[in-house]
């Protein structure tokens, strides 16, 4: 009977053991993990005032806070989940932002920003890798993934984030905890960050809540989004939406200037009965 007891035992160990190698098997890595040293490597800045210069985002960092934000692959969600994240980062005190664009051409890869460009954060920190599309050698970065997203501090990696498919809804909200993690501050959530689906009012929207938007761009933008809604019942919907749960989350004074939270406010009164869930 023992020795039966000792056969089944066996037998569910090995089981146990293959699920776990299988498991292994389907992990995705990219980059430097959890305890790896941060190694500083060179990118061409690319927006003003950085552009044409050599920046090392680690460096700059002196072992402080640092967010490293590696785009692999083009597309909505990518450049929408970089966006967003960098966005909230260079807001946070103290915090290294460093966003690099890969790619095998340096010279496509501008032409490639400068048609793309407005999808990002351009107060963002952001270069072009000196690399080629593999980044830097001794990081180890993935091809095969959207986004790979580092967060660290004293020079090692604190959380690593290799995302094929980035989500904002499941993955956004991991990524702002291992800043908090690393930055000592309040873990922020998504009712905390302006979230726009709609493709065409993102980057209006967000420019309009930018901080360091004049009275004369907070107008400008304005009247581009009301140009838009008007062009665009879907638009208009998501206006409602973003607006209102703004009003009902409490966290109007954090959107901009108070020029731009006067727009939210009236929009949501004018839209925020047609908004989508």
């Amino acid at each position: 009977m023992i020795t039966m007891w000792k056969q089944l035992m066996v037998i569910i160990a090995i089981a146990l053991s293959a699920c776990a190698v299988g498991l292994a098997d389907d992990a995705i890595f990219s980059g430097p993990q959890v305890g790896d040293k941060l190694v500083p490597f060179k990118v061409k800045g690319f927006f003003e005032p950085d552009a044409g210069k050599e920046l090392d985002f680690v460096k700059a960092s002196a072992g402080g806070p640092i967010l490293l934000v590696f785009i692999h692959e083009v597309n909505r969600e990518s450049l929408g989940f970089a966006r967003q994240l960098t966005r909230y980062s260079i807001g946070v005190e103290g915090l290294q932002t460093g966003l690099t664009w890969l790619a095998d051409d340096v010279t496509e890869a501008e032409n490639n920003l400068k048609r793309t460009g407005h999808a990002l954060q351009r107060k963002a920190p952001t270069g072009i890798s000196m690399d080629g599309g593999e980044g830097p050698g001794v990081y180890g970065l993935n091809r095969n993934v959207s986004l790979t997203v580092l967060v660290g501090k004293e020079d090692r990696v604190t959380a690593n984030f290799a995302l094929v498919q980035p989500s904002i809804q499941a993955d956004l909200p991991r990524v702002l905890e291992a800043i908090a993690g690393v930055t000592g501050g309040t873990v922020a959530t998504l009712d905390d960050l302006l979230i726009v689906r709609h493709p065409r009012l993102q980057g209006p929207l967000m420019q309009l809540a930018d901080r360091d938007a004049s009275p004369e761009d907070v107008d400008r933008h304005a009247t581009n989004i009301e140009t838009l809604i008007k062009r665009d019942e879907t638009a208009g919907k998501e206006l409602g939406r973003v607006t209102s749960q703004i009003l009902s989350n409490g966290t109007l004074s954090k959107q901009g200037t108070t020029r731009a939270q006067e727009y939210l406010e009236k929009w949501a009164q004018e839209y925020g009965g047609s908004a989508s869930p």
